[in-house]
């Protein structure tokens, strides 16, 4: 009479014979713990970095977009090519874009007046990384910021450019921990300002702005402390009508084409890119990481294999008594593949389970460093016991098919 097993018993026989090698069974699934650590841990990190960029333009909105004097040049990995870089964006040119620009949005013209400021109060000083910034009352907006404490520019601030001086987060809990910062008086370089703003907590910049490390002075008084004897002014818009950006977007070329002077057929000397365009660019640019690290795991599961596969060839031979006496008591060549197919899958799933593991702790310790949330990466997780039970097939089937064709008399014969 054929021997017939199901499934939980199939599974309860694997994991006794797994337990009678136990020390080449977990270096078999060590192996692949670390080939699944190596792809689960990566493409979590890969999800953390897309996040944080996703995040850093979200706040900006799709329905904005800057005019600069160059292109954004944003690559990650080979040596590509050096962003196209024309003529400076006049403080005249920006106004009277400013002033030309009728489609329904809101404009704000910006500055940097200096990338590694140093800010003071009473004995409390930030490092040279600060971004000092002038601009105008609609940089709030365009630049994806929110008022936390204190006011915006007022018309007759930004007309005679006043020292008046609105400090992003950082700053705040740099110079004024415990206390309110408006109406404290701050050292910018050698010029003293009030400050009567506080941005809400924004995070690392990758737009037009610095990020919580910036000073937003008065776009006038930034032109008065300018070091560049040629400076390129942004110009920053964002639509009322998100559905609307597109025909925004190309309304702005067209005003801006005629402030510089640009005949039909000429080509634009300016760039105007879109937020999410960015933010698209920047992550299409992560897949050459993807690709790597699934290629690093590619490798390591293929080696987990060849040494799953050689175990249990190993374990054939040494069970070839045991095959014979379950052979002899009805158990069928269909039971016996069967069995050792289950031991080959049971041995990459423990692996997998725990490179699964380490591999999403390792790439949200990355998101926590970044400032993100956790993520659970379901996509990578399936696929890697996806993997796992293919790698079992794969290395199983041959060792499985060695068993299952025994003679039994033989086998009984083995010694």
């Amino acid at each position: 009479m054929a021997v017939q097993m199901s499934f939980p018993e199939n599974i309860k026989l694997s994991l006794q014979s797994i337990s009678s090698n136990k020390l080449r069974t977990f270096l078999t699934a060590l192996i692949i713990a670390i080939g699944l650590t190596a792809l689960v841990g990566i493409l979590t990190c890969i999800d953390a970095i897309e996040n944080s960029i996703t995040d850093a333009f979200s706040s900006m909105g799709a329905n904005s977009f800057t005019i600069r004097n160059r292109g954004t040049g944003i690559r990650i990995g080979g040596s590509g090519q050096q962003p196209k870089r024309w003529k400076a964006i006049k403080y005249q040119d920006a106004m009277a874009f400013k002033e030309n620009f009728k489609y329904p949005s809101r404009v704000s013209v910006n500055v940097f007046a200096s990338f590694g400021g140093t800010v003071k109060y009473g004995n409390q000083k930030t490092n040279p990384n600060i971004a000092v910034l002038g601009g105008d009352d609609n940089f709030v907006f365009t630049g994806g910021y929110k008022l936390a404490e204190g006011r915006n520019f007022s018309a007759s601030e930004l007309e005679f450019g006043s020292n008046v001086v609105i400090i992003g987060y950082e700053l705040k809990n740099t110079l004024f921990p415990k206390i309110s910062p408006i109406d404290k008086i701050i050292n910018i370089g050698g010029d003293k300002y009030r400050v009567v703003g506080q941005f809400a907590e924004k995070g690392s910049s990758m737009g037009p702005g610095g990020g919580d490390k910036i000073c937003l002075i008065p776009l006038v008084k930034a032109r008065t402390i300018i070091s560049n004897p040629n400076p390129s002014y942004t110009i920053a818009v964002i639509s009322d009508d998100a559905a609307k950006s597109d025909i925004a977007a190309g309304e702005a070329t067209s005003v801006f084409r005629n402030i510089r002077g640009l005949k039909a057929g000429k080509e634009n000397n300016f760039e105007i890119t879109k937020s999410d365009a960015i933010a698209q660019t920047m992550v299409s640019q992560l897949n050459a990481v993807r690709i790597g690290g699934i290629v690093i795991a590619a490798v390591t599961l293929i080696g987990a294999a060849i040494a799953l596969m050689n175990i249990m060839i190993v374990s054939v031979t040494e069970r070839t008594r045991e095959i014979g006496i379950r052979k002899a008591i009805g158990a069928t060549p269909k039971v016996i593949r069967r069995q050792f197919l289950f031991e080959a899958i049971v041995i990459c799933l423990i692996g997998g389970f725990a490179g699964i593991l380490l591999g999403i702790t390792a790439g949200n310790l990355l998101s926590f460093g970044m400032g993100g949330s956790f993520i659970m990466p379901w996509v990578s997780t399936i696929m890697g016991l996806i993997i796992c039970v293919g790698v079992g097939l794969v290395s199983g089937i041959y060792p499985a098919l060695k068993a299952a064709k025994l003679d039994p008399i033989e086998s009984l014969r083995y010694e």
